[in-house]
């Protein structure tokens, strides 16, 4: 199963990290919020994934051209007048990744429909390329086949402002609407497993995943919810990048799960 990853924002709130690199190669700990997270879903044995680029989206590719190199020990020999590379150990992971350029000013739903073509006709997982959560994506998956609705998200108990969702007892979500300041109810943490038959709702470009597809699914009864009661942080801001931070400086950042 593939793993689509939202990454083309121009990352706004985080406007100090973003004027140099977009937001998702932001560093905690030192490497990029989208390795984290693409570490968590490696860890359950998903190691293809789709990103959706588009602002500084060269810097994406750039980022995973190199990746091999820095992450391996190497001889460079110039002895015999020529360039001779020698790898000792990599420490890379066994990643297969397409970097897609979907475009600058391009929606959520937008980018999820420009990327159909390598994703195929499968069930596939996707998340937004800037929150960290410790979800058993395993177990996700397994809920979403039992269910046999076209699409599962993660929902969360924590206040932001994010997706509301309208949770009823057999864990259909009822609606889906924008978060509003007076709410304190679940909201979509991403992490989400989708049927093809998503591709058919988005209209464009110009289309929000998080509106028109998602609220569809709602209505129909084709959107469940795979309640969460454990981690998820998204790096909205610098106060949440230095949460972020802390939390792995003290050996304490739940998503990490991964030996060094």
């Amino acid at each position: 199963m593939k793993v689509v990853l939202l990454a083309g924002g121009l990352g706004t709130r985080i406007s100090e990290e973003t004027a140099y690199v977009p937001k998702p190669l932001i560093e905690i700990g030192g490497m990029p919020i989208l390795w984290h997270i693409m570490k968590c879903y490696s860890y359950y044995g998903f190691n293809e994934f789709i990103i959706c680029a588009g602002y500084k989206q060269q810097t994406v590719k750039q980022w995973f051209a190199d990746y091999f190199i820095n992450s391996s020990d190497i001889t460079f020999d110039y002895s015999s007048g020529r360039d001779v590379e020698i790898i000792h150990e990599s420490r890379a992971e066994a990643w297969k990744v397409t970097v897609v350029d979907t475009g600058l000013n391009t929606m959520t739903g937008g980018r999820i429909k420009r990327i159909r073509d390598y994703v195929g006709d499968e069930p596939f997982l996707m998340t937004y390329g800037d929150g960290v959560c410790d979800v058993n994506i395993s177990d996700l998956v397994d809920f979403h086949k039992k269910h046999g609705k076209t699409a599962t998200l993660t929902a969360v108990l924590q206040d932001q402002s994010k997706g509301i969702l309208d949770i009823g007892g057999d864990n259909a979500v009822k609606s889906f609407r924008e978060k509003k300041l007076s709410d304190s109810t679940p909201i979509n943490a991403g992490y989400m497993v989708l049927n093809p038959e998503v591709f058919d709702l988005i209209e464009g470009d110009n289309t929000v995943f998080e509106h028109e597809p998602l609220e569809k699914l709602a209505e129909s009864g084709q959107l469940m919810s795979y309640m969460h009661k454990g981690f998820w942080q998204c790096m909205d801001n610098v106060r949440e990048k230095e949460l972020l931070e802390k939390l792995l400086e003290g050996g304490k950042a739940p998503w990490k799960k991964w030996e060094d």
